[in-house]
């Protein structure tokens, strides 16, 4: 019977699971102050990876960066009521700009007290949207296509590393339009953007398509995101992208001068993800070894372990090693030249191995004198760890026959855990639940790992809305989205009996 190399298997407790893995991974680590964390280089190198590959994709779909302040004034969030509502209890506000000394401690100066409190960036909506009221006078202004790349901070109350910081990493877009279809084409290839790379990259299935009013960012007209299925059968929303209408742009006096010379308001989007993603790529991925990374976010595709022992043919060995990095760094996989990493570390040869298969590196080489002196390497998939009888799947090949498979390799490892992932998803959500109360029985009878329904829906609006959204809370259940590709309607909605207009997912989430 094999033994994993974590002490929480996924089974037992999912939450603890993914907290180990975290952990063990060297993702991430507790930072002193609640709720934040402290990125280690192998979490920050995924995030670093994802960053290259997104910010390349905004960028050729005609999209520029820029930076804006951290600090927004109150003022601005006051001109737009109902977008404030939705952040106001996740606010952190600087009201004081100096400390002073009292007795022996340090306290916050009263004389210092700052003329406007400042907001510590929740999201730059306000901030953005006076800006483009700046820089937009006539329609030759128009269309505006920024993002940035910024941190933000919400004061959550209950966080989870990489999936619900106080603080977190995440690129935001936002556009100004002259009219309402090219806004709303902009927010559809922005979810379309969303859903390739998740898909793609990040080899984590989703469902694309529109959030209930209920689940709208707030001030939007419309809100689409992105949806993954976890392992443990909830959702996680890993990006959103919002057609604002002109809600932001009325609040803000984002106005052109059109060709007729009248003066029109704009029509604005804005749409984001960030390192929750990572959390999304944990819990998609991972095993009881810990993470198993896709290739293409991975920091390092190969790593190479030197069976190291204190003898003088530890030089020969390194040697033989080196020989290795620099064939492997001349190949190119995905278009890019292979990463690889030499690991030269002290630490013994089997907790160097563990160590990165905890990590997740895609493919694992361990070299030793002999393997040197036949030529070969001994190879470990992180996607199929074990043999059918439990044992390391470890492969040994000679080296000249193994290098030049290296980019195809990766390539079937991305797809591999590509399909795993797509197979539980399609598996998982569950249809032909014709009332509320088979809702009430599917979730009672599959408590652990109950997956998603898909059912029709009248798309209730206000008070109607409300009270299904309370029937739902009571079971811990959400609204996720409206899917972009879901079949027709043929029946009535579950909830209120009248004619279903299209179908939503509904299920819990993270």
């Amino acid at each position: 019977m094999k033994k994993n190399a974590l002490s929480i298997t996924r089974e037992d407790d999912f939450a603890g699971w993914y907290q180990q893995v975290v952990s063990e991974a060297d993702m991430a680590e507790e930072s002193g102050v609640r709720g934040s964390m402290v990125m280690l280089p192998w979490g920050y190198g995924i995030w670093e990876r994802v960053q290259y590959l997104m910010d390349q994709r905004i960028k050729q779909a005609g999209h520029e960066n820029c930076y804006f302040p951290l600090f927004i004034p109150l003022s601005y969030f006051a001109k737009e009521a109902e977008h404030v509502d939705g952040f106001a209890k996740e606010m952190a506000v600087v009201t004081h700009h100096r400390l002073k000394k009292d007795g022996g401690n340090l306290v916050v100066d009263p004389e210092a007290k700052l003329e406007e409190p400042l907001v510590v960036r929740p999201t730059s909506e306000t901030v953005i949207g006076t800006a483009f009221a700046r820089w937009v006078q006539s329609w030759r202004d128009l269309p505006v296509m920024i993002n940035q790349w910024a941190n933000v901070v919400r004061w959550e109350m209950r966080t989870r590393m990489f999936l619900r910081t106080t603080e977190f990493l995440w690129q935001e877009g936002h556009t100004a339009h002259a009219t309402k279809d090219e806004a709303m084409e902009e927010t559809l290839d922005i979810l379309e953007l969303y859903r390739s790379f998740s898909e793609d990259v990040l080899a984590m299935p989703v469902v694309a398509g529109e959030k209930p009013e209920n689940e709208r960012f707030p001030g939007a007209d419309a809100t689409y995101s992105i949806e993954a299925m976890m392992q443990d059968g909830k959702a996680l929303q890993a990006g959103t992208s919002h057609f604002l209408g002109q809600t932001f742009s009325k609040a803000q006096n984002i106005r052109y001068q059109d060709k007729d010379g009248e003066f029109q308001f704009a029509y604005t989007t804005s749409w984001g993800t960030s390192t929750r993603m990572i959390g999304g790529v944990i819990m998609t991925h991972g095993d009881d070894d810990g993470m198993r990374v896709p290739p293409l976010i991975a920091p390092y595709q190969v790593v190479i372990v030197p069976m190291l022992r204190d003898k003088p043919e530890d030089e020969d060995v390194l040697a033989f090693c080196k020989t290795l990095v620099k064939d492997m760094a001349a190949l190119k996989a995905f278009d890019e030249p292979v990463r690889v990493k030499l690991d030269k570390s002290s630490a013994k040869t089997q907790t160097k191995r563990w160590s990165w298969v905890k990590k997740g590196a895609p493919i694992i080489l361990e070299i030793g004198p002999r393997d040197m002196a036949e030529g070969k390497v001994a190879m470990i998939r992180r996607d199929a760890l074990y043999k059918d009888n439990g044992k390391l799947d470890t492969q040994f090949i000679p080296k000249d026959e193994f290098i030049p498979t290296i980019p195809a390799l990766l390539e079937e490892v991305q797809s591999t855990l590509h399909g795993e992932a797509k197979a539980r998803l399609v598996g998982n959500i569950t249809r032909g639940i014709d009332s509320f109360e088979q809702v009430e029985t599917f979730y009672k009878e599959n408590k652990k790992y109950p997956g998603w329904l898909e059912v029709q829906w009248g798309k209730a609006t206000g008070e109607e809305l409300e009270q299904i959204e309370e029937k739902l809370k009571k079971h811990k259940l959400t609204f996720r989205n409206v899917p972009v590709e879901a079949e027709p309607v043929d029946g009535n909605c579950i909830f209120t009996g009248k004619p279903a207009v299209e179908r939503i997912l509904i299920g819990k989430s993270y």
